[in-house]
């Protein structure tokens, strides 16, 4: 599975190529609950990224996260995901992101998610994932407010 996870990276790389001179970095701390199996924890992680603009209304994007279920002896999950969207007006992006977490239950993500410029430089977002496990699968759905740089 971690290869599938660098193929993805490199494979997002190569599409973006010809946009590398146009794009934003972003970071952002969010929030959010997960759940699995009829229980459900609240998250909080941070995550750093950058964009590529595809010209017209496309873009894809990188991004690193840390994540953490706040409970009692939960172990950080560490991601790397690949996302890719449209631009929804002058502020939206809405967008299709899959990756790989890695911690003691390396597993595979995917999601979908809203994010939405407020001014300049700050956005907010909201986003789901599903990590594939074996066995019970893990949902999470999370607010995120960010920086643009």
């Amino acid at each position: 599975m971690r290869k599938f996870a660098i193929a993805a990276a490199v494979a997002a790389l190569s599409v973006a190529s010809p946009a590398l001179a146009s794009g934003e970095g972003r970071i952002e701390a969010r929030g959010g609950i997960a759940w699995a199996g009829g229980g459900s924890e609240a998250i909080a992680g941070v995550a750093a990224g950058y964009d590529f603009d595809l010209g017209g209304s496309g873009f894809v994007g990188l991004e690193a996260s840390a994540d953490k279920i706040l409970v009692d002896g939960a172990d950080v999950f560490f991601g790397l995901t690949a996302r890719g969207g449209f631009k929804v007006g002058d502020a939206g992006k809405l967008y299709a992101t899959a990756g790989y977490t890695f911690n003691e239950g390396d597993a595979a993500h995917i999601g979908a998610g809203y994010q939405h410029a407020f001014g300049e430089k700050v956005y907010g977002k909201v986003e789901y994932r599903r990590y594939l496990l074996d066995g019970t699968d893990l949902n999470g759905a999370a607010l995120g407010l960010g920086v643009k740089f």
